[in-house]
């Protein structure tokens, strides 16, 4: 008897058809230098040209096209700032048929731009302490005070399987894949792309990428039961601070072949070296799958593979901390 999992190929496949024409397919693109470099064939799936700058509008808009929007007065979540993005946006796009008012909760160290797209796209922002506890916590209030429904960034079935749609697109693009390597941070785009590849195309390796100061996927496949993070994690990849949860986890276990976690530094490196070879303003988060791809115990394990995919999230970089882009001081 097959493992029952919160989402199947179906629902990724009537998710592809809710979107479709409402989403960018976005390209893959690829690079000779850093071909060379990691002496693999990489194909880089673009999500940073994705409608909000990240993959994220795949589930949100999925989720809202999926209520009956005449039983929810509003829309809620809680998110770092790209799912946020897009639910505002989604929320949007449906308010042409009927008004749905999207309210998100957004940790109050979350970068500034995020929190200005989310506002530009029409949403209510209330803020919370950085932890999952609290983001959780207030979310559910403000569910209970605007009379909306939670759409969770990275649980929520139907967001699973929107996110899951890059999967599809990837074979399409890229019919010689062997691996694609996926950041991972609440794990819905790795759960939603493992269940669509490996029902698919089973002999294609599925391998997570994540900051070693936000290991928790890689010590929950290593002890085998869900280990969220104790503490807040502290990373540049701030799109993956989230521990995954009780809906992911189960395929994760199940389908991801592996977990590769890297430093800080690494992500920085592989991060710049997007933005010079490939001229691609990827966010630190993006950065995670090259950083694993050109670390030691990737090259080991996959020394005999050739064509790789690497998700490349999102590029809502936050411009304000890139030191030499801030206001010269008036003298």
């Amino acid at each position: 008897m097959s493992p029952q999992y919160c989402v199947t190929l179906s629902d990724v496949q009537e998710a592809h058809r809710r979107i479709q024409g409402l989403v960018h397919m976005t390209p893959v693109m690829t690079c000779s230098s850093l071909d060379a470099l990691t002496e693999h064939k990489l194909f880089f799936k673009c999500e940073l040209l994705q409608k909000t700058g990240s993959f994220k509008i795949r589930g949100a808009l999925n989720a809202v096209k999926s209520l009956q929007s005449d039983k929810h007065t509003a829309v809620v979540t809680h998110s770092s700032g790209n799912h946020g993005q897009a639910l505002a946006l989604a929320a949007q796009i449906m308010g042409n048929y009927s008004s749905i008012p999207a309210h998100v909760v957004v940790p109050s160290t979350a970068a500034t731009c995020k929190k200005s797209a989310i506002r530009g796209y029409g949403a209510s922002i209330v803020e919370c302490e950085p932890t999952d506890e609290s983001r959780a916590e207030v979310a559910a209030k403000t569910v209970q005070k605007t009379g909306g429904v939670l759409i969770h960034p990275n649980q929520d079935p139907a967001v699973i399987a929107g996110q899951g749609t890059i999967g599809l697109e990837v074979l399409q693009q890229v019919p010689g894949l062997e691996a694609l390597v996926i950041p991972v941070g609440g794990g819905g785009m790795l759960a939603g792309i493992a269940v669509a590849v490996k029902a698919i195309k089973p002999d294609v390796k599925i391998y997570a990428a994540e900051p070693l100061n936000a290991d928790d996927c890689y010590r929950s496949k290593i002890n085998g039961i869900l280990t969220p993070n104790l503490h807040p994690p502290i990373t540049i990849a701030d799109g993956v601070k989230t521990s995954i949860g009780p809906n992911t986890w189960p395929i994760i276990r199940d389908l991801v072949n592996d977990v590769f976690v890297v430093t800080e530094d690494e992500i920085k490196s592989a991060t710049r070296l997007v933005w010079e070879r490939m001229k691609l303003l990827i966010e630190p988060t993006a950065g995670l799958g090259l950083a694993a791809i050109l670390s030691s115990r990737f090259q080991e394990k996959a020394r005999d593979m050739q064509n790789i995919g690497v998700v490349l999230c999102g590029g809502n970089v936050d411009l304000s901390s890139v030191d030499w882009l801030k206001p010269l001081s008036s003298n």
